[in-house]
């Protein structure tokens, strides 16, 4: 199928548009994932998946990129869909911390509300997948006379992103199950290309670089690391302050802290991250003062405030419900202020000019308001 084009040079060629488009590092894997599926297949027995039903649904194409990719091409005749049998992956990674986001600093007052540091900016899904699409057209244009297919996937699809930059070099996965790379830490965003293009194939990361070090087990404020490279989703903050659509657990809602949006303690505390490199992204950088705001100034946004002042943001995975329910749990946390009392109590009343609070929203408040007055008690 490749002809005359040189594929040695050209994968060296995509790695070098891979750098002027913004990446960081390209790398190249074939769509074998037989070594990850049993770890995949106990995770998922054990249920630390929680809510998150379409991890299992689309199991099958998560294990087998290939039926991923064909699935595309459905319209195909038999012979014609064997062909566009994926043949590589090409893997990358993009940087998204921003500077002077100052992390510890906001975990550490409670007036504020921790947003996860990928979610500050313009959404990623939108800004990788672009550049991956720009990524694609340009091999597509030297090799334009050959059957070559593309799909582009940014945590947009049942993609094992992890898995596949591992096996394509670009790093290994860590204890905390977040892929880590000796130059950049962890705080980077992962997107792929799946091509029929049989392209050479890098060689993988096979050391794990984390020895003895726990720190992310240790730091992890709900324990929900339960074991090297063993998340129980269901206690971690960022499930539940995202992919959770009910009630957050009363017994982990005091471990939340102020962190209303994910939660980036095992990055923070991992000694590889000395190594991180801030983003250069524009698009990363925070938008709406939400690196730094109060508490109180995001809780008393309307609905209509939230949604135009999240517009483009990932934040935008919740909905309106969930962020008054995350930042309930917040104000609980903190200080029993006349201010905060009095902003909870006023979300109560049925004349309240924001919209009226769901009832998963009011049980939420209410505890907020019970663990608060509790801090007024002497010996509370």
């Amino acid at each position: 199928m490749a002809g005359k084009l040189d594929l040695e040079k050209l994968s060296i060629q995509i790695k070098t548009w891979g750098e002027e488009l913004g990446f960081q590092q390209i790398g190249i894997t074939d769509v074998d994932l037989s070594a990850h599926e049993p770890h995949v297949r106990d995770w998922l027995d054990k249920k630390f998946n929680g809510e998150m039903g379409y991890l299992e649904r689309n199991l099958d194409k998560r294990l087998h990129p290939e039926l991923l990719f064909n699935q595309s091409f459905e319209s195909l005749d038999a012979s014609a869909q064997k062909q566009q049998t994926t043949c590589r992956v090409i893997a990358a990674r993009m940087d998204y911390l921003a500077t002077d986001t100052q992390p510890l600093k906001i975990l550490n007052d409670n007036t504020k509300g921790y947003i996860s540091r990928y979610a500050l900016g313009r959404d990623y899904h939108k800004v990788v997948r672009r550049r991956l699409v720009k990524l694609a057209r340009k091999i597509d244009a030297v090799a334009v006379d050959l059957d070559t297919r593309y799909r582009a996937f940014t945590d947009s699809a049942p993609v094992l992103e992890k898995a596949l930059a591992e096996k394509a070099g670009l790093g290994w996965i860590g204890k905390h199950s977040l892929l880590l790379n000796r130059n950049a830490g962890s705080w980077f965003f992962l997107g792929e290309i799946f091509t029929n293009l049989p392209l050479p194939i890098d060689t993988p990361s096979t050391v794990d670089h984390c020895g003895s070090c726990k720190a992310c087990i240790t730091v992890c404020p709900t324990n929900a690391i339960v074991g090297p490279k063993q998340l129980d989703a269901r206690r971690c903050i960022s499930y539940l302050t995202i992919e959770l659509k009910g009630s957050i657990p009363e017994s982990l809602r005091a471990l939340v802290g102020n962190r209303i949006f994910g939660c980036d303690d095992c990055q923070l505390f991992c000694p590889w991250n000395r190594y991180a490199k801030h983003t250069a992204e524009g698009d990363f950088g925070p938008r709406q003062n939400l690196d730094r705001s109060d508490l109180l100034i995001l809780f008393g946004w309307s609905e209509a405030e939230f949604l135009e002042r999240t517009e483009g943001s990932a934040i935008r995975r919740i909905n309106y419900q969930q962020w008054q329910r995350n930042l309930a749990v917040a104000l609980g946390n903190g200080e029993p202020t006349e201010p905060v009392m009095r902003a909870l109590r006023e979300r109560l009343d049925p004349a309240s000019e924001v919209k009226p609070v769901s009832e998963m929203v009011r049980e939420h408040i209410i505890w907020a308001l019970h663990t608060l007055e509790l801090r007024l008690t002497p010996g509370g």
